[in-house]
């Protein structure tokens, strides 16, 4: 949903939420996000840092985190660690440095490479447990009421992990040439990707409970047991497969988090900042917050993470609801970059109090089993709400919006669906190699259509 706004307009989500929030009041959304994406630099970057622990580890079996003692006080985070982790935010930090439309090369070769090291993974579980049935045949942990709501916790977890992205979609599709052009890709990929690659983590990890009689949870885990077991040619398949992974992680840090972080941070600090810069400042900080000792020591600091999208869920409800309900589809960008108090997204003070205070209601639904996920005593019903946590913020922070919007107007909507961007083919119409850039005869002729209410945004 959140994908169109960007394809039609070529706006990116700093931009965009300017509409629901406000001028000023968009800067807490955009902060929200770019410290998101600093704190999942890092966690991804601690990730890819076991990528290239593996690698290492099966070309120099002497590289055991288990035999090396800790570079801090308390031995928390192992040697090999630190100095993996800090090897792959190292060779992480040139890609940083290529605008967006150069990086997609990178993710050409990650198309071609990670897949089918992710399905030779999947093989290779599957043949040294014996193939799919002793998994499959092995007892449920979990019965009855429990298994459904566990199945609902999982589909949430992956929701969790993909929604700082449902709040900057724009960041990415205002690149497309057309809107459909970003509405297919993602309504395959996605659902089609988590789908595929949450089978393989399940088979890959359930098939440790046959091969070893104990469950490991962590794939890459896995893979290192599988270094201790066999020989050359196995440590040889273990380093290929953790290089592919590693080149997944460095795609996923550079596209969800670098790129995000740069475009927030510039709409924040424009004079100081540019894309190039915020990636680097995004990294810095995933160096600084020291991942590999949170990771280790604070069992509920991913808790804390994937609960954090109930904060986001609130943030796309009332985006969602702004532009095809209340707007219907109706921007006018040039407005979006005026800070006049006359004008149309300036509401009061520059902050848009609608949409505040649907995105506090979207919070305050979640907010008690929010405290139960991080360990507090909350009651049941909380609980169950919270186990729906994005679709409640949701729906909680979509409803208020449209109900405060329909007591308490908003200037410049539309009556009727009205995409100011369909009217635009071509960008570069409104521009001409004269002595000043500007062609009149053109511009007026592409400006205005239904009853004049086409905007000359772009």
């Amino acid at each position: 949903m959140n994908v169109r706004i960007g394809a039609v307009y070529h706006i990116g989500f700093p931009v965009a939420s300017r509409a629901s929030f406000g001028i000023w009041g968009s800067l807490w959304p955009i902060f929200n996000r770019a410290a998101m994406a600093c704190i999942w630099y890092g966690v991804q970057a601690y990730i890819g840092g076991n990528c290239v622990y593996l690698m290492i580890r099966s070309i120099w079996t002497s590289w055991d985190r288990a035999k090396m003692p800790g570079p801090f006080d308390g031995g928390v985070s192992s040697t090999a660690d630190f100095v993996s982790f800090f090897i792959f935010w190292l060779c992480s930090l040139p890609a940083i440095w290529f605008p967006v439309h150069k990086i997609r090369h990178l993710f050409t070769v990650k198309a071609y490479f990670v897949p089918p090291a992710g399905i030779a993974f999947l093989i290779w579980a599957l043949v040294r447990a014996g193939g799919v049935g002793p998994i499959v045949q092995k007892p449920n942990m979990i019965h009855g009421g429990d298994l459904a709501w566990a199945i609902v916790k999982g589909i949430m977890s992956s929701i969790a992990n993909f929604a700082t992205l449902i709040i900057n979609d724009c960041d990415f599709t205002r690149f497309a040439r057309k809107p459909n052009d970003a509405l297919w890709s993602q309504l395959f990929a996605i659902p089609i990707g988590f789908a595929s690659t949450s089978l393989i983590g399940i088979f890959v990890s359930s098939s440790s409970s046959v091969i070893y009689n104990q469950p490991i949870w962590n794939p890459l885990s896995l893979l290192g047991n599988f270094i201790d077991d066999g020989g050359a040619a196995q440590r040889f398949g273990v380093f290929v497969i953790s290089l592919a992974f590693a080149v997944a992680q460095l795609g996923t840090n550079i596209s969800a988090n670098s790129i995000s972080a740069g475009s927030d941070m510039t709409a924040l600090l424009p004079r100081f900042i540019n894309i190039r810069r915020g990636g680097y400042i995004c990294a810095a900080v995933g160096l600084v917050m020291c991942p590999y000792n949170l990771l280790t020591s604070a069992n509920n600091f991913t808790t804390y993470l994937s609960a954090y999208s109930v904060f986001l869920s609130s943030i796309a409800g009332v985006m969602s609801t702004d532009y095809y309900i209340v707007r219907k589809g109706y921007l006018n960008v040039k407005e979006m970059y005026d800070a006049r108090k006359t004008g149309p997204y300036f509401y009061t003070f520059g902050v848009n109090w609608r949409g505040y205070t649907a995105y506090f209601a979207g919070i305050l639904i979640n907010v008690v089993g929010f405290a139960g996920a991080v360990g507090q005593q909350v009651p049941k019903g909380a609980t169950y709400i919270y186990n729906l946590n994005f679709f409640c913020g949701f729906v909680v922070s979509s409803l208020t919006y449209w109900s405060l919007c329909k007591m308490a107007p908003l200037p410049e909507t539309s009556e009727k669906w009205l995409e100011v961007g369909d009217a635009i083919d071509d960008l570069q119409l409104a521009y001409d190699r004269t002595s000043d850039g500007y062609d009149e005869e053109k511009v007026t002729a592409m400006s205005r259509k239904d009853g004049g209410h086409r905007a000359m945004g772009l």
